[in-house]
């Protein structure tokens, strides 16, 4: 007999109202919303004075595996994921090998079967001469280009390879968009000994402007559905105001709370690309989320060791851990005035199940997944290196007391993450979606 779990009491972010109700969940989704006293239930949840929010889809992370799982793995990523109230993530292809092949989109998807505590889903890579993998590709969200700042066949930024992805391939595409161009003539004119904070402009505001410039081109040109990915400056956000409707865009934490002054405090430890930028830069992308030019916050998670990223910059590698605070962070910034519950819900959780076509996830709704996190907003914690999932063991953030904490985290209705433990023995499910046409 199916297992049924009533949550009652709970302040519920539904698509287009927060209210108090009752969710009754049924195996793996939402068997309803507000059932009739009389429905019979297995357990009841008592989850008065906290909010229930759809799992947070985080569309930008890498899990280093296959390759580099000294830095994560797809398990430690995912247990991370959990403790954080992300239900499903969706992984880059820069791993080694490179997910450029239908056999590595095949392995990595049944790696994850076997590891994943939570959701997942694979993106394929582009490269300057595997358009026919691009065009045969099924079972994963779309099609991520490196327009910049990548190594190997991973880079493309001849035109006319990155003409023919946007003109005869189907796939939603996202890019990293940094002109690498400008990124060398940059680096050549800080000469040898370049420091730190020479980073931010090596990595400067028009490398990242002209980049996203020519790819939302390409995407107009040849009416492609294309997504933004960690936009960094104003600049960006001012041009992408006037994008077409299927250009989308999202930022991540580190480029919303961090700036070029945080170098001296926290060194390598925030040394990302896109660069950290500035205060104002800051300012734009919390303006540009507001007014709905920016639609999807998601956090890069890259991790290194400590140990690589102590090394004297520019050795020390490029990328932070984000997953398992990322919705504390968001929630302390509901704390703190600079945005509303409803509105993080929208850019954690429903904006990216939409962009991606995922099925049945995103929102508080019969018949929808049962991949649910209770939040308590008033609860208060501190970042600690210490305490991190993470197999890399640190946080840019370490030290930070947050306002607002997920408590519960449910993947198709079983519990991955309550009083502060995780379940390493759960596994989620491989994401559907619609642009595939599979049943």
């Amino acid at each position: 007999m199916s297992h049924r779990i009533l949550i009652k009491g709970a302040e519920c972010v539904f698509p287009d109202e927060t209210r108090t109700a009752r969710v009754l969940i049924e195996d793996h989704r939402i068997l309803a919303i507000d059932p009739p006293q009389t429905v019979r239930v297995d357990e009841t949840i008592d989850a008065e004075r906290l909010h229930l929010i759809p799992g947070v889809i985080d569309d930008q992370v890498h899990f280093r595996e296959p390759g580099l799982e000294h830095k994560e793995d797809l398990h430690t990523g995912s247990l991370a994921c959990a403790k954080g109230g992300v239900t499903t993530f969706l992984e880059m292809p820069n791993t080694n090998p490179a997910t450029i092949t239908l056999a590595a989109l095949e392995d990595k998807l049944q790696r994850a079967a076997s590891k994943s505590v939570v959701n997942y889903g694979f993106y394929v890579g582009a490269t300057a001469d595997n358009l026919d993998v691009l065009q045969q590709a099924r079972r994963t969200p779309g099609i991520k280009i490196f327009i910049g700042s990548s190594t190997g066949n991973l880079l493309v930024d001849e035109q006319e390879a990155l003409e023919r992805i946007f003109a005869e391939t189907t796939l939603p595409i996202c890019a990293h968009c940094e002109d690498e161009q400008t990124v060398r003539a940059n680096r050549a004119r800080i000469g040898d000994h370049p420091q730190l904070a020479d980073h931010s402009r090596i990595r400067d505001h028009q490398a990242a402007l002209i980049a996203t410039r020519r790819a939302v081109d390409l995407a107009k040109r040849y009416r492609h559905p294309f997504h933004v990915l960690h936009v960094s400056t104003a600049e960006e956000v001012e041009f992408l105001r006037q994008r077409p409707q299927w250009v989308t865009a999202e930022a991540c934490p580190h480029h919303l709370f961090f700036n070029l002054d945080d170098y001296e405090r926290l060194g390598t430890r925030i040394q990302m690309n896109p660069s950290i930028k500035t205060a104002a830069d800051n300012e734009a992308l919390w303006k540009g989320l507001r007014e709905g030019t920016i639609e999807v916050i998601a956090t890069d998670h890259a991790p290194h060791t400590l140990e690589e990223k102590q090394q004297p910059y520019p050795k020390s590698p490029s990328g932070l851990p984000a997953v398992e605070n990322s919705l504390a962070l968001m929630l302390d910034g509901v704390s703190r005035g600079l945005c509303r519950l409803e509105q993080v819900v929208s850019w954690m959780c429903t904006a990216p199940a939409r962009i991606w076509d995922m099925r049945n996830k995103g929102a508080l709704r019969e018949g929808f997944d049962a991949d649910l996190v209770l939040i308590d907003m008033n609860r208060v914690q501190t970042i600690h290196d210490a305490e991190q999932l993470t197999k890399s063991r640190w946080s840019p953030w370490n030290g930070l007391s947050l306002t607002g904490w997920p408590v519960r985290t449910w993947v198709r209705g079983q519990t991955v993450f309550q009083d502060g433990r995780v379940d390493s023995t759960a596994r989620g499910g491989e994401v559907l979606y619609d642009h595939d046409g599979v049943q």
